[in-house]
């Protein structure tokens, strides 16, 4: 199944019926009085996490969702049927936002949430609603109201206790594989993961946690380069990440070199998801000599000024993964409990949390808009130097200039 993780729709939500005008005729009753009945609601539209669902692709192809219109009522009184709510699964840990605002609507968390999306629509009044001791015949009735419209945008990010960062080829799908039964695609050249990969780790008999493998990133990612950072808003609901570093490249590069590249990639990103609990692992130690061992730990940890925890594993032949799974539990644990005595780092936490979601949506944003700007055939403000800029642009009064340029 094709992973999708951000699609555009639009919801209409069910117009209200209209009401009736009618009046009571039966044999011996010629001036019975009105019995116009009002009209029915219209349904509304809603997004309700479903936990069998893992992506958007639902949404790709059919993008417009109308909920069922109110019926108008009827005579004796007979008040419309209410137009069917529709309901619209999505993934657990999807984020409604309307398109126009940039609003974010609500976060579908928990399996079952259901967020309102689109009100429907009041229904009209019948004559029967306005009949009075000095108006015994009325003919006024009320149309239904229509029901809320609105262009929105679902962005799925996963929920995982624990994210992967790393380099193309850093090892990270290799890791996941070892530690749970999740399985993804494992080979020897870059991109080989191309959509997040999510695995459960146990550790002991009943405790487990969630790791999320997330696409490598590559020196200039936070400007759009490889794969961009488009995936690393799934590491935005994370509670810790693990900085995954391949100590034998087979280019033989500098460790440390790619262990930075990650570092300021990260902070390009948001600066706040940087500030997230992170631990180094470094990765494919059997590939190496002992005695190699300490000086490239070293020269990783002095050049980044390290001062978290240091893993050394094999991820490929499961060296040092179960002491690092049992610390990752141990921490998950501690971090709970801390939650649950401490409500000053709880309300810290929810504050880097919102800092994370809200610096991860503007980077994403604006990455679209220089896109969009893009296609056009337009630079943004950003793009533009100084030499596109005329020198005598101090006489342009026909206000600002366009800028057009050639693919």
């Amino acid at each position: 199944m094709k992973f999708v993780d951000e699609v555009s729709i639009f919801v209409k939500a069910g117009d209200g019926g209209n009401g009736m005008m009618s009046f009571r005729r039966e044999k011996f009753i010629e001036k019975g009085g009105p019995n116009g009945g009002d009209g029915g609601d219209g349904g509304s539209v809603y997004m309700e996490a479903d936990e069998n669902l893992n992506t958007l692709v639902d949404y790709r192809y059919t993008r417009r969702f109308n909920a069922q219109n109110g019926e108008k009522g009827g005579s004796t009184e007979c008040t419309g049927a209410k137009g069917e709510d529709l309901i619209l699964p999505v993934p657990v840990g999807t984020t409604v936002i309307d398109a126009g605002t940039q609003e974010v609507i609500g976060d579908l968390t928990k399996p079952g949430q259901r967020l309102l999306v689109a009100q429907g629509g009041w229904h009209g009044l019948g004559n029967t609603r306005f009949k009075s001791s000095t108006n015994r015949a009325p003919r006024q009735t009320t149309p239904g109201k229509p029901g809320e419209s609105r262009d929105l945008k679902l962005e799925l990010k996963v929920l995982a206790d624990v994210g992967l960062l790393g380099l193309p080829n850093a090892g990270k799908s290799t890791f996941i594989r070892s530690v749970s039964a999740a399985k993804p695609k494992v080979a020897d050249y870059p991109f080989t993961t191309l959509v997040p990969n999510l695995g459960v780790v146990s550790v002991g008999r009943y405790k487990s946690f969630v790791i999320a493998d997330i696409p490598g990133l590559i020196e200039g990612a936070s400007e759009g380069a490889g794969l961009g950072i488009r995936f690393l808003k799934h590491l935005a609901r994370t509670r810790l990440l693990l900085h995954l570093v391949d100590m034998a490249p087979l280019d033989e590069s500098d460790p440390a070199d790619a262990a930075e590249v990650i570092v300021e990639e990260l902070a390009k990103f948001s600066p706040a998801l940087a500030e997230r609990d992170r631990w180094l692992v470094l990765n494919k130690a059997d590939q190496l000599l002992e005695e190699e061992h300490e000086a490239r730990v070293r020269a990783v940890v002095e050049r980044l000024n390290w001062e978290g925890p240091v893993f050394v594993i094999s991820a490929l032949e499961r060296q040092g993964t179960e002491v690092l799974g049992q610390a990752i539990m141990r921490y998950l644990d501690e971090r709970d409990l801390r939650i649950a005595e401490e409500p000053a780092y709880a309300a810290a936490l929810v504050e880097l949390d919102q800092r994370i979601e809200d610096e991860a949506r503007a980077r994403l944003q604006a990455l679209d808009d220089r896109r969009a700007l893009r296609r056009a055939g337009l630079k943004s403000v950003d793009d533009v130097s100084d030499d596109d800029w005329d020198d005598d642009f101090e006489d342009d009064d026909d206000g600002p200039e366009i800028i057009y340029v050639r693919d």
